[in-house]
Parts: C-alpha cells; sequence; structure tokens
C-alpha cells in the first residue's frame, strides 16, 4: 500500500493508535491511513466474531501485527476501556451508538454520556495518551436547508435544533432534528468535560458532513451510512428517504480518514473545531452523475433542491488534508465513481 507521508508528527511512529468502532465506514479508513503512516493501530468493535476479517485484511497489507482487535462490547459498563487504551498514544473515538431517527433526545444524552465520559475518563488516567479526537457532527453546528444563506463559526451550535426539539411542534415536523439536537448538546458536553478535567493531551473535535466515497473493503462491509444512499438511488429503492436529504456539502471517506491523522498528530492542532465540510452536493446532482457513469442503467430522477451557499469554517480542515495529500477536497464527482466502484466490487 502507498504510504503516508508525516511531517515532524507529535506522536512517535510506531506508537499504538486506538480507533474505536474500527469496522465502520469512516473508522476502518481511519486505521487504514494510520497503518499507511506507519503506527500501530488498536480497533476496538463490538464483537470480534464478526470482524474477524480485519487482522487477516490488514495483515496482507501492512504485515502481520500491526493491527490488533480489541473487544468492548458494552460502552458504558465501568472499566469498559480501561484495557482496551492502555499504552496508546493517540484516540480516534468514531464509535456511536445513537440512531438518526431518535426521538427522545434526554434519554439518548443518557445512554450515550456514560460511554463517552467512561472512555475519556480512561484517557485521562493513562498516562500514555497524548492526544485525542472526538467524532461529532457537522448537524451538531447546523440544520442544512439550502434556501437559507447563513455564516457557522468555528463554535456554532445547532440551537434551532434544540429548540424545536423542546417545543411542542408535532413529531412528524421534527424531521432528523433529534439527532441533530442529541449531537450538539452531547459535544457541548464533552467540551465541558474537557475545560472542567483539563486532560493532559490535546483535544479535538471532528464534525463530519455525509460521507461519500470508497468503502475499504465492500465485500466484508457492505455499503454502509449514506454511501448506502447513493446504493439506493442507483436500484431506484427508497427514493423517498434519498429525497428528503437536503442540498449540503459531503466529505470523501479518505479526506476524512486523513483528517484524523492530521489532527492527531500535527504540531499545534488543540483544542479546535475541526470541520469535515468538503464540496457541495445534492442527490440531484449525484444522480446526474451516476446517469453520467451509467449510462446504459436509468437513474431516477431527484428533484432540485437547490444549492447550498452557506459559509462555513472549514478551511482550517482543509488545509490539514492538503498537507498530507498535496491537494485539497475530493471532488463530488470522483468520491461518487468510487461509490459505484465499491457497489460494483461487492456485486462481483
Amino acid at each position: 500500500m502507498a504510504k503516508l507521508t508525516l511531517d515532524n508528527p507529535t506522536i512517535p511512529l510506531d506508537s499504538t493508535i486506538i480507533v474505536t468502532g474500527a469496522n465502520g465506514l469512516i473508522a476502518s479508513w481511519v486505521a487504514d491511513k494510520f497503518l499507511a503512516a506507519g503506527y500501530r493501530v488498536r480497533g476496538s468493535v463490538r464483537s470480534i466474531s464478526r470482524c474477524s476479517w480485519m487482522e487477516p485484511f490488514f495483515a496482507d497489507r501492512y504485515g502481520p501485527g500491526r493491527f490488533e482487535l480489541v473487544e468492548v462490547s458494552n460502552f458504558a459498563a465501568p472499566g469498559a476501556w480501561d484495557s482496551a487504551v492502555k499504552g496508546v498514544a493517540g484516540v480516534a473515538g468514531i464509535a456511536g451508538q445513537a440512531g438518526a431517527d431518535l426521538e427522545d433526545i434526554d434519554a439518548a444524552l443518557d445512554l450515550e454520556t456514560p460511554f463517552v465520559l467512561g472512555l475519556l475518563n480512561a484517557t485521562k488516567n493513562e498516562p500514555s495518551v497524548q492526544s485525542l479526537v472526538f467524532t461529532s457532527s457537522a448537524w451538531a453546528a447546523w440544520t442544512p436547508d439550502p434556501s437559507k444563506k447563513v455564516t457557522l463559526h468555528e463554535w456554532s451550535y445547532n440551537d434551532d435544533a434544540v429548540r424545536v426539539m423542546r417545543s411542542d411542534i408535532p413529531k412528524e415536523e421534527k424531521g432528523l432534528r433529534g439527532y441533530m439536537a442529541f449531537k450538539s448538546l452531547l459535544e457541548q458536553r464533552i467540551w465541558e468535560w474537557v475545560r472542567t478535567e483539563k486532560p493532559s493531551y490535546r483535544f479535538n473535535t471532528i464534525l463530519p458532513e455525509t460521507v461519500f466515497g470508497p468503502t475499504l473493503d465492500p465485500k466484508n462491509q457492505g455499503i454502509q451510512s449514506t454511501c448506502g444512499f447513493v446504493k439506493n438511488l442507483r436500484e431506484g429503492v427508497n427514493l423517498e428517504m434519498v429525497s428528503a436529504v437536503r442540498a449540503q456539502r459531503f466529505i470523501d471517506t479518505q479526506d476524512i480518514a486523513l483528517l484524523y491523522v492530521a489532527a492527531l498528530t500535527t504540531p499545534g492542532v488543540n483544542g479546535e473545531r475541526l470541520f469535515a465540510f468538503g464540496n457541495k452536493y445534492s442527490f440531484h446532482k449525484v444522480a446526474q452523475i451516476l446517469q453520467e457513469l451509467e449510462p446504459e442503467r436509468k437513474i431516477p430522477d431527484i428533484k432540485d433542491d437547490g444549492w447550498d451557499e452557506n459559509e462555513v469554517p472549514n478551511q482550517r480542515a482543509e488545509d490539514l488534508v492538503r498537507a498530507l495529500k498535496g491537494q485539497g477536497w475530493a471532488a463530488l464527482e470522483e468520491s461518487i465513481a468510487d461509490i459505484l466502484g465499491s457497489i460494483k466490487k461487492l456485486e462481483s
């Protein structure tokens, strides 16, 4: 595999990085990029038996003994993370439990907070930890709406989603704001913990937008998360859900993986919210790209939702990615072509 060269990393090469939820769409690429850079990776999963493909997969790419799995089946159990983080130098906290369709934000916070605090406290008590990145969400900062033009700042939070969820607005009108409000409130709780506990390690959050791009191993992972929306569009299924997604921005799977590497290892990156808001997209445009890629196939039409016009603080994140790969965010056409490539690998 192509080697990833880092310039003066704050974490020495050959150190161990733990990637939580390592079998996921984003996390598997994060593990891959750290391995490519010369680190060892410990991947936490809920079930080693269900993820048994991962160790031989990475051994084939980077040699034996570079990647190991650790099982954390109950995220919130007392001491669940103590042994998992033992001896690690960096933490890419990507795993989460909440689904996008949640309705009770307080119940979701009650479920997620013990898990997150358990991980944070375990890392605070582990002297080897030098840097931690926590995964938030673009929706923690805003609600996509191409009919409005807003300016986001580094510390913008989605107070509107919280207000809607606390209101008497009918449930069917709240849409995905439950998840948005949950991610906003959870991230604020985490930053409050950092300010109060003052851990010795560097701490940053990453706010991923819609994730497009290649799947690391389609045969074992399938087409996950929002890449699955592209698969559905191509196949003409669940189009109501696809059509409901507003025009916004996306982040490529490999770009966001590089951002985790940069956030954990680049000198001077500390106490920041990194907006993983890449280039713009709409599913109307995605449908056009798919049709161009497969002219022999009839791709369903998706109503034109307009185009995102918001100003977002994504330059810092793009600069960090550019420093590692030599160019900025991936183009939409490139990421959709890569999804199609992953789908065809799965079908072959």
